[in-house]
């Protein structure tokens, strides 16, 4: 029998687990700020182990954090959790004031200070199994709990402008999404990259850059938005800047495997073969499971920068 632990959750079971509203996770995702890990084809899935750490971050958030200090400390539950040896439902995640830190439950808190808060994963599994009960078998399909069709909160609209943007015909209706979502809070940095996306894909390339650099000023570690104005610096002939910005996204996000091939791309026309050839191989590496053209001349372009 699959256990809670060994499940896979989608965002609207992940919304109930956390009690998240589906919009707010879909923008941490899509932000690059925390989100699922799985991937399949066009469908994403949070582990339980995406789990924590998003309920770390609901927590951290709640307390005022900004997003470059929450990414901090949740890298550190990432690094730890690969080496637990003990059952995750004996763990407790505490965090008092500086670290965040895995805890075996029951016993005394010591990490740099008082505790501030902390929550038992058992009770996290509980909380899943509930939520999988629940839901039965639909639970794994994405869409399953999908909150209401009128838009409320800003994080609402922009769910509805990524909505929007997938159907054709609609960049106008997403648009407008966008811009109610930033009337109503201004600190959705996501809001502005998507919007600043919508500009330059109709040709307002500065419309553009000033979104992408409006969502850096609020979170300057938001891999979507620096790698958008990469693509711009490119563009206008700004080569060693969008080498730098590039530099930038992938030492937060490498996983970002689009961000390899364009400092590849830079790095190639700056000169450095090497640089680039490591970063071809790093493209190949994350997208190398299904063959498509972009992989082909990556592959291509490797083979080049090897033999000369």
């Amino acid at each position: 029998m699959t256990t809670a632990i060994e499940r896979e959750y989608s965002y609207g079971a992940a919304a109930r687990i956390l009690d998240i509203p589906e919009s707010k996770l879909r923008y941490w995702s899509q932000s690059g700020f925390v989100g699922p890990s799985l991937r399949k084809g066009p469908r994403q899935a949070y582990t339980f182990q995406d789990l924590i750490g998003v309920r770390a971050a609901k927590e951290l958030v709640e307390r005022g954090f900004q997003p470059a200090y929450i990414r901090k400390a949740l890298q550190q539950i990432r690094a730890t959790l690969p080496s637990v040896d003990r059952p995750l439902t004996k763990l407790r995640v505490a965090w008092d004031g500086n670290t965040l830190a895995l805890v075996e439950d029951g016993l005394t808190f010591e990490v740099s200070g008082q505790r501030r808060f902390d929550f038992g994963l058992s009770d996290l599994a509980e909380r899943a199994a509930e939520v999988l009960a629940l839901a039965g078998t639909r639970l794994d399909a994405e869409g399953t709990d999908k909150e209401a069709a009128a838009p409320r909160s800003a994080y609402d609209w922009f769910s509805a402008g990524m909505g929007k943007e997938s159907e054709p015909g609609q960049a106008a209706a997403a648009e407008e999404c966008y811009r109610e979502a930033l009337a109503r809070d201004p600190g959705l940095a996501a809001a502005h990259t998507n919007l600043g996306g919508l500009l330059c894909r109709r040709g307002d390339i500065g419309a553009g850059r000033a979104e992408f650099e409006a969502a850096l000023a609020l979170d300057p570690e938001q891999p979507e938005a620096r790698y958008n104005l990469a693509v711009i610096l490119y563009q206008q002939g700004e080569i060693e800047q969008a080498a730098s910005e590039l530099r930038r996204v992938v030492a937060h996000s490498p996983w970002f495997a689009d961000a390899h091939y364009n400092l590849a791309t830079v790095l190639e026309k700056l000169g450095g073969k090497r640089q680039a050839a490591f970063h071809l191989g790093r493209f190949i590496d994350l997208k190398g499971r299904k063959p498509t053209p972009w992989l082909d001349e990556a592959r291509a372009r490797l083979r080049r920068l090897e033999a000369a």
